[in-house]
């Protein structure tokens, strides 16, 4: 194996879509398979992996669930993201047949994202913690009347069939992914378009959302992403999580902190990065 510093961490089992991120992205490191979200970011906390690639919203199912709840709690950084075009293919035992099959076996969001596939065969959809850990099982079973939705990766892993291919509902079907780290990387204020990423709370008053991202509109930065999530247990209480296109120590960007800090209590403004905007952000507006 090698050392903790060539090392990147992403949570499913090779052959998965973020075990494919991994090798897209950072092909200079080695994908670390992780059995659940919480492992993998520990790998990185603890010193096992330089970093994690950490998958938070799909262009068809939204948002990857209990992710966003473990980011800001997680003391890791933002160094980038990366934007993954999900293929996904019908997955069977060497010599089954698409008539034959009972079972359709696969993560939860690829189930629900290749649902023509499913209504057409008359199958059963069985859900899997992960795409790659489904092929494997079909794998083992041995059951020609079962197969899997995963990656081509997967069937070259585990000694599968593509038995049809690009099976998904939606072509535009993308996994966005962060790379974290233990420390931050800032990239240089010239160095190009960069996004800033963070979560914070606002005071429990009558327009104080409204107010705190005002500085974003008077500043002129946009908001690709705004999300909230209840914390501590109450319904009272929102997280909120932000991305910003512009860099952390731009003028502008400053400014909105700024306006953003005086709304919140104190302390609950964090920064978890600041990143270079991926060119698929630029290639999906002009489409």
């Amino acid at each position: 194996m090698s050392s903790p510093n060539q090392m990147i961490a992403f949570q499913g089992e090779l052959g998965a879509n973020s075990h494919l991120a991994c090798t897209a992205a950072r092909p200079d490191l080695e994908p670390m398979p992780c059995s659940s979200f919480e492992e993998m970011l520990a790998a990185v906390q603890e010193g096992r992996a330089l970093c994690a690639m950490v998958p938070v919203e799909n262009s068809v199912a939204g948002r990857v669930a209990d992710i966003h709840h473990l980011l800001p709690s997680s003391g890791l950084h933002i160094i980038g993201e990366h934007f993954q075009r999900v293929n996904a293919m019908l997955l069977g035992l060497p010599g089954s047949r698409i008539e034959d099959l009972a079972e359709i076996h696969s993560h939860v969001h690829a189930l629900g994202q290749s649902r023509r596939l499913i209504a057409e065969l008359g199958v059963r959809p069985v859900q899997h913690a992960d795409t790659a850990g489904a092929a494997r099982d079909v794998r083992d079973r041995g059951d020609p009347t079962i197969a899997a939705i995963g990656p081509r990766l997967a069937a070259e892993i585990y000694g599968l069939e593509v038995l049809r291919a690009d099976v998904e509902d939606a072509e535009h079907n993308t996994t966005r992914m962060l790379i974290m780290a233990r420390e931050g990387a800032v990239p240089p204020l010239d160095g190009g378009p960069a996004v800033t990423t963070i979560v914070f709370r606002v005071r429990s008053v009558p327009a104080a959302l409204y107010k705190a991202l005002g500085g974003f509109a008077t500043n002129g930065i946009n908001l690709t992403k705004l999300e909230s999530y209840l914390v501590g247990g109450s319904f009272e209480a929102a997280q909120f999580y932000v991305d910003a296109e512009g860099h952390v120590d731009a003028p502008n960007v400053i400014l909105a902190l700024e306006e953003l800090r005086f709304f919140c209590p104190a302390g609950a403004v964090t920064i978890l990065g600041c990143y270079p905007a991926h060119p698929f952000r630029g290639q999906a507006s002009e489409r």
